[in-house]
């Protein structure tokens, strides 16, 4: 067969996102102005949240979670060993310690019984993480954390902490939503199953703004929406209390800075992207689960394991296509990503555990303390999943995948 040459996770971008940044750029406003929130209306309108803040990455999005729960120095978060840095580095971010958890023997997710043995008085919050747009067992996580009440003491470094932490009266889940933009569980939409959840709107996402991200919660008895959405704000524009478009009505040149606060918002450059994004997103998800399904059936064909995107419990968002290389070791995995390769389709691993990294053995951590995500990513392999891949393409991919499989395995 003819080779291709495929592209891993390349943006799906068309003439209406571009037209739509150039009116953007000829209206004069570039940075955080109306198209931002406009984008940040149509992303709680989607979810049925009730605010979304859109900032610059996710993992900005994950922090601001953290700082406006007010966890910080002497708090612990507890977080899976199979992620990206983003879920860890964040809580990191703001003081606190990180503990990780195990996922299950047979699965990507944390073991949960390992996560209820896990709380301890220092927990204060725990980040399921979607991983591949399939959400967690938020049910499960849940029911763990109402049992652990009995050891939750409220905390926060500040007094918005303070009362949200009371107000919740347990830990915090706070969920890792970076891949799950559009999934669902149990008829709810990811960005409301858990307390807060943090997107990402990078370009090899689902749908992208270039760089970007959002914050998005769930209503909290006795404490206002309006002034969670405010001091969102507040902590991405340098603790300003009135942002750019804000002090363009007459007269309202004047501002205060409320605290030394950080800068990580989006731009209207990036949110116009978003918003054609939004409007083409129905049509991306069900290209990507056409996709998903003809994978489904060659990896059947080949006896190889791979998620399970699509059940009776959840819809996932497909971003990601992550299959084991049913008895292959770490050696032969790389064998075969390399002989994919050589084909021109270009395969990766979602993800290398943390344990592993440098960064977090300097931290004390060793991967052979959970041997399950070990495990996991030891023969696990992503193929190529993106809307700009034909039907030739996705059969081109396959028949490699049979071709180097039948020759490795």
């Amino acid at each position: 067969m003819e080779q291709r040459k495929i592209s891993f996770s390349p943006p799906d971008i068309t003439e209406d996102e571009i037209e739509e940044v150039c009116v953007a750029l000829r209206s004069g406003w570039i940075t955080t102005g109306p198209r931002v929130k406009e984008f940040e209306k149509r992303i709680a309108a989607y979810l049925g949240a009730p605010c979304a803040v859109a900032l610059n990455s996710a993992t900005a999005a994950e922090e601001l979670n953290f700082r406006i729960l007010g966890i910080g120095e002497g708090d612990e978060v507890l977080v899976p060993a199979y992620t990206y840095t983003a879920t860890a580095a964040a809580a990191l971010h703001t003081g606190a310690s990180i503990r990780f958890v195990d996922c299950a023997k047979d699965s990507l997710e944390m073991d949960y019984d390992a996560l209820e043995a896990a709380i301890s008085e220092k927990t204060k919050a725990v980040v399921p993480v979607d991983i591949a747009g399939i959400p967690c067992n938020y049910e499960r996580v849940f029911e763990i954390v109402e049992r652990k009440r009995s050891l939750f003491t409220p905390g926060g470094n500040t007094e918005l902490g303070q009362r949200i932490q009371k107000a919740l009266g347990r830990v915090a889940v706070v969920s890792d939503s970076a891949h799950s933009f559009g999934a669902s569980r149990k008829g709810k939409m990811a960005g409301t199953l858990a307390d807060f959840s943090s997107f990402s709107f990078h370009a090899v996402k689902n749908l992208t703004t270039a760089e970007g991200g959002a914050s998005v919660w769930r209503s909290i008895p006795g404490i206002d929406d309006g002034e969670l959405y405010h001091w969102y704000q507040l902590y991405s524009l340098h603790g300003q209390d009135k942002d750019a478009l804000a002090k363009t009505k007459l007269g309202s040149w004047e501002y205060d800075i409320i605290a030394p606060l950080y800068k990580c918002n989006l731009t209207d450059v990036g949110a116009a992207i978003g918003l054609i994004q939004l409007d083409r997103y129905p049509s991306l998800l069900a290209r990507r689960r056409e996709i998903i399904e003809k994978y489904d059936a060659a990896c059947e064909r080949l006896g190889l394991e791979h998620l399970k995107h699509y059940t009776e419990d959840y819809s996932s968002c497909g971003h990601l296509y992550i299959l084991r290389l049913s008895g292959a070791d770490d050696l032969r995995r790389r064998e075969i990503i390399t002989a994919m390769a050589e084909k021109g389709v270009p395969c990766n691993v979602h993800y290398k555990p943390l344990p592993m990294m440098t960064a977090y053995k300097n931290l004390g951590f060793d991967i052979k303390d959970y041997p399950n995500a070990y495990a996991r990513y030891a023969n696990a392999m992503s193929l190529p999943l993106h809307t700009k891949l034909d039907d030739a393409d996705v059969d081109y991919i396959i028949a490699c995948l049979e071709e180097v499989c039948g020759e490795k395995l």
